[in-house]
């Protein structure tokens, strides 16, 4: 039987572009070329491009998510989403490949849509009682009383670009005369912003994946930022941050925080591997965001997760695609 041919599609068109590229070549190289075909497809705007290595073999026909090269025509029968922002993880390419009837990683339009907008987000989950920081949206254009925001929410406060990842445009506001610069900056990454009230604890995230009725609880990831919060240097430059796997948290409180994750990743209706953040205050985990398509370089949070839990990257990789294939 031949192998099945794997597009592993990274790129988009936010701010995290070059960090899904990273995330890409990590999870290319993790796919098992014993069993899989894999192949990297680079998306920016109307660029889409087939690469082997560095090399450029061919444009994408976007009408069957297909490439011809020499007149061999060759088809993909499964997409792995590793785009971080948009169009990868709000929704359009999973509506995309639902079209095509392509299997892909990631969750569906709804549950894309529904978690990349944060504020959307933490209205449905608050309706479920879940713990989270008291937040104003604002949209671009519209008027707003900076004293009133502050009044209601207190100082310091985050503003967020409601739409977005990597830390790109947050801001962590002392001042009341800084929120409408840092309104601005978050408007710059996305039509609308979210403040939120400060929660004074510590970071926490957990990553979840259900492979056919199985649901894995990734062990819990503390998170030490050099900076004030957990930015895009803390993120992504070497010494920034202290990410310690297993968390140095009681087992009920790791327990507790599995549940939770698992609990939103059902009520998001999500699929695939998710990555779920908290701020850890007293006993009490309140919720930040549900990341879709987390970040998978080598050394990002997942990944750390995976090897804390003596599992291989390869392995679960596997079973991703073949829950979707089979």
């Amino acid at each position: 039987m031949s192998k099945r041919n794997i597009a592993v599609v990274a790129g988009g068109d936010s701010s995290e572009y070059i960090v899904s590229v990273k995330s890409g070549a990590n999870v290319l190289k993790a796919i098992n070329p014993d069993l899989f075909t894999p192949w990297l497809v680079r998306i920016k705007g109307e660029e889409w491009i087939v690469f082997d290595g560095a090399e450029k073999i061919a444009d994408i026909d976007k009408s069957d998510f297909s490439f011809s090269v020499n007149g061999t025509k060759y088809r993909f029968e499964y997409a792995y989403i590793i785009i971080h922002g948009t169009p990868g993880e709000d929704g359009t390419l999973q509506g995309y490949f639902e079209m095509l009837k392509i299997p892909y990683s990631s969750c569906d339009v709804q549950s894309s849509a529904l978690t990349f907008n944060k504020y959307f987000c933490n209205n449905y989950l608050r309706s479920f009682g879940i713990p989270m920081a008291n937040s104003v949206r604002l949209i671009k254009g519209e008027k707003y009383s900076a004293a009133q925001i502050v009044e209601s929410l207190g100082l310091p406060l985050f503003v967020k670009p409601s739409a977005g990842g990597s830390s790109f445009g947050v801001t962590k506001v002392k001042k009341g005369e800084d929120l409408v610069e840092a309104v601005n900056k978050a408007l710059d990454e996305s039509p609308e912003t979210i403040i939120e009230q400060f929660i004074d604890g510590k970071e926490f995230t957990c990553g979840v994946v259900k492979i056919g009725a199985q649901k894995l609880v990734f062990p819990v990831t503390e998170v030490i930022p050099a900076n004030e919060f957990f930015d895009y240097d803390s993120k992504y430059m070497p010494g920034m941050a202290d990410e310690i796997t297993p968390a140095r948290i009681s087992e009920a409180l790791t327990l507790k925080v599995q549940t939770l994750s698992a609990q939103i990743y059902d009520l998001c209706n999500c699929k695939g591997i998710v990555r779920i953040d908290y701020i850890l205050k007293g006993d009490i985990f309140y919720f930040l965001e549900v990341n879709t398509v987390p970040g998978m370089t080598e050394t990002s949070f997942i990944p750390q997760q995976i090897k804390a839990m003596g599992l291989n990257l390869t392995d679960l990789l596997t079973d991703i695609i073949n829950s979707e294939l089979n």
